[in-house]
């Protein structure tokens, strides 16, 4: 029986070990990370030698708290996609090879991630999409489309869904591969958003081509794993348990506020609401955390990013009111690719572009799965209302009408 106590002491001397041998200050961000790894405080619930320490989970609070109070550098929007996403998976699913192969430099963010799941005809009915992988010997041939495909432009790895048999009911036929992104085949273009970055990308894969080794779980299982990769997603967009109090947007809101409104008490009123809503979202976010089980997380994922989503876009929105005029000027709408991912809707910087920020959370409704679809997960799998129909659910893929 694991001792709590025990179990805590071990973890605040192995962040004592790694601060004191590798001060943020002194080292790069890689190898703080490469030690943070080693030490078992990269995922500390994931196994022993795997970047953890088999304890639980809830003592990454622990971690993450005392590496922020002394400045060190996060890996999360960095490897957003590896770190939050496909580590999880494939500690979950994947097979041992996988995990000595991919953990490391995920944390490391030696090799970035993103993820090959929506298409232009199947989003929020993932379940329905057209990219074919054909078994050749020991390979499969993948074929398709995928779009909204977030840092693709420099990943080295990607989660892919693809299917397998088209004979059978949609959910069925689907299978879970890790693909190269920078062999031949795969062809990566820019999505330009509203803030004019090209966060986003749409990638063709042609004949590109996939070792039945790099399959995650069994052939037609897709689905499955699929859906542990998603509810991580949704946990790691809506995990807000780690911002201290009064920070993210609601902190703009308020700096904006005191530079501007005076004492509009309708206003005030509005920015103490938003504050409300702020505060219960992230107190959510704990107490989610707090009864979260080891491994895949469930559908109370849904929660916290769904109440993220609304109090960040409401706060923005309020932003943008004070402003006024001022709040709709962008400086310019030159086509950027990043490299690591926008912080801008939940950063705290003073210097971050407000107008931008605003414009960057309309598409928090879409990422990481629609707004309606958290909803349906909430009704159907939390509070257990019946399921919409679904006219298509026992029929072959290949037999389902599609434009």
């Amino acid at each position: 029986m694991p001792n709590a106590t025990e179990d805590t002491t071990l973890v605040s001397e192995r962040v004592d070990r790694l601060l004191a041998d590798h001060p943020p200050s002194r080292v790069s961000p890689e190898a703080f990370w490469a030690a943070q790894f080693d030490l078992g405080l990269a995922w500390v619930h994931f196994p022993e030698g795997r970047g953890g320490l088999d304890v639980d989970p809830r003592l990454q609070d622990l971690v993450d708290s005392r590496l922020r109070e002394a400045g060190a550098p996060s890996n999360r929007l960095v490897n957003f996609m590896g770190v939050g996403m496909a580590a999880p998976t494939i500690v979950a699913y994947g097979s041992e090879e996988h995990k000595d192969r991919f953990l490391r430099p995920i944390w490391t963010c030696e090799e970035i991630w993103c993820q090959l799941f929506s298409e232009p005809g199947a989003g929020s009915d993932l379940a329905g999409l057209s990219t074919m992988a054909v078994r050749e010997g020991d390979e499969w041939v993948v074929n398709g489309q995928k779009v909204w495909t977030t840092m693709a432009h420099v990943a080295k790895w990607a989660m892919l869904l693809a299917r397998t048999d088209a004979d059978v009911p949609k959910h069925k036929g689907l299978t879970y591969f890790l693909i190269d992104m920078e062999q031949a085949g795969v062809e990566v273009r820019p999505l330009r958003q509203l803030t004019g970055d090209a966060e986003f990308n749409e990638v063709y894969l042609t004949d590109a081509r996939v070792h039945d080794h790099m399959r995650v779980g069994e052939e037609g299982e897709g689905w499955t794993v699929s859906m542990g990769t998603l509810m991580n997603e949704r946990v790691a967009l809506g995990d807000m348990s780690n911002a201290p109090r009064g920070s993210g947007p609601i902190s703009h809101a308020l700096r904006v506020w005191r530079g501007r409104q005076g004492d509009d008490p309708v206003k005030r009123d509005q920015l103490v609401r938003l504050w409300i809503e702020t505060e219960l979202t992230r107190l959510t976010a704990l107490r989610a955390q707090a009864k979260r089980d080891r491994g895949v997380p469930g559908p109370e994922g849904a929660v916290g990013k769904l109440a993220m989503t609304l109090a960040v876009q409401s706060t923005w929105e309020f932003v943008t009111t004070l402003q006024g005029l001022d709040g709709t000027v962008v400086d310019h709408y030159d086509l950027v690719r990043p490299t690591v991912m926008s912080e801008e809707a939940l950063s705290d910087r003073e210097d971050i572009d407000l107008a931008k920020a605003f414009l960057t959370t309309r598409g928090t409704s879409i990422g990481g799965g629609t707004t309606q679809i958290a909803r349906s997960v909430l009704a159907e799998r939390v509070l257990g209302l019946p399921g919409d129909v679904r006219v298509d659910k026992d029929v072959a893929w290949r037999d389902v009408p599609r434009s």
